[in-house]
């Protein structure tokens, strides 16, 4: 029996995180998808972990970081793009607010990182390193910039893909579509902080962000990064079955434009010719939290009068969706459990206690 001379800070990072352990790991491994469906995994942010009948293991923009752990000095990091947009000085409050549901560490079969855009919170060290330790076969695909970071952080190159709108990776039986990221805080990202950006020709929103369309057997995913809303969802909608579209919904603090919030979520799933539609990322961040049954309530106020073909769904963070079988389910809830009671004898002092 341990004692508390045996507990240092260490054993207990080591006996408590991730919250989850290897639950979740398990419950994907053991996952047989059946035919004409595919299953996803929200794993917190915009990370998901996507598997096809075929056995196929698609991670993407899974984030093992913190936010905020110290008030500091209570200023910006100067340039971080969010004093770029608005001009703040003051510390952002960007605490994190989930818990880890998986064990980047314990990860297996996976057949290819993808990551969307460029920040932290989408292209993480802690999943590279885990992914390629475990899985050394996987391909890392992702935009120039993003293949460029995993290369410095020591990814072998032959591992890796760089994709720019337009081009498509097949893995194994799913077919990976680049298409067009919108996402204006990447364009007013820049790691320098004595570089000004006013007044000058903007970076190349191919090289730093794109937007995936995951074609599977079971149903196609689209993953919007953090992209803002676009008329060009509407491009791509003509141009590609969507079933399925994940976007980056939160509710943005004053002066700040950097989630989409719930009328675009509805706008971008119309666009898209999505069949249902996620939010995603608004879990993750404390000072962009937002509630996703505001989706929801618009979408029933609308729905009848604007003819919506596309239903919303509210996931939870380590939850499981399997499309088509969950197309028509407004929300998620966990297993509760307790299905085998009384299939055997109760101990209890007396049936009263019940």
């Amino acid at each position: 029996m341990a004692t508390i001379h045996d507990v240092t800070k260490e054993s207990w990072i080591l006996s408590t995180f991730p919250e989850w352990g290897t639950y979740l790991n398990e419950e994907i491994e053991q996952e047989e998808v059946k035919a004409g469906t595919v299953s996803m995994w929200w794993l917190g942010c915009t990370g998901i972990w996507i598997k096809s009948h075929e056995g196929t293991n698609i991670l993407c923009d899974l984030w093992c970081g913190t936010g905020k752990r110290t008030h500091g000095n209570g200023k910006m990091k100067k340039g971080h793009q969010m004093m770029r947009m608005s001009g703040c000085e003051n510390m952002q409050p960007n605490l994190r607010t989930q818990p880890f549901v998986i064990d980047p560490f314990a990860v297996k079969n996976v057949d290819a990182l993808v990551v969307t855009h460029i920040h932290s919170d989408h292209l993480d060290i802690n999943t590279a390193a885990a992914v390629y330790q475990n899985c050394p076969d996987a391909r890392f695909i992702g935009p120039k910039e993003v293949v460029e970071t995993w290369l410095k952080w020591g990814i072998p190159k032959e591992n890796t893909t760089i994709v720019k709108p337009g081009d498509s990776v097949p893995i194994k039986d799913i077919k990976i579509v680049a298409l067009e990221a919108f996402d204006r805080t990447a364009l007013v990202t820049c790691e320098d902080p004595e570089v000004t950006l006013k007044g000058k020709v903007p970076q190349d929103m191919d090289e730093i962000a794109v937007n995936y369309l995951f074609e599977t057997s079971g149903g196609n995913i689209y993953h919007a990064g953090d992209s803002h809303y676009s008329n060009m969802f509407a491009k791509h909608g003509n141009e590609h079955k969507i079933d399925v579209c994940l976007g980056a919904y939160g509710e943005n603090p004053r002066g700040i434009t950097d989630k989409v919030t719930s009328v675009d979520m509805l706008r971008m799933a119309e666009s898209l010719n999505a069949k249902v539609v996620i939010p995603v990322h608004y879990d993750i961040w404390a000072n962009f939290m937002a509630d996703p049954k505001e989706i929801t309530e618009i979408w029933k106020f609308k729905k009848d009068r604007l003819d919506y073909q596309f239903k919303p769904f509210i996931w939870q963070v380590g939850g499981k969706f399997t499309y088509p079988n969950d197309k028509d389910k407004l929300e998620f809830n966990f297993y509760r459990g307790f299905d085998d009671v009384f299939t055997t004898d109760n101990d209890t002092p007396f049936p009263s206690f019940l």
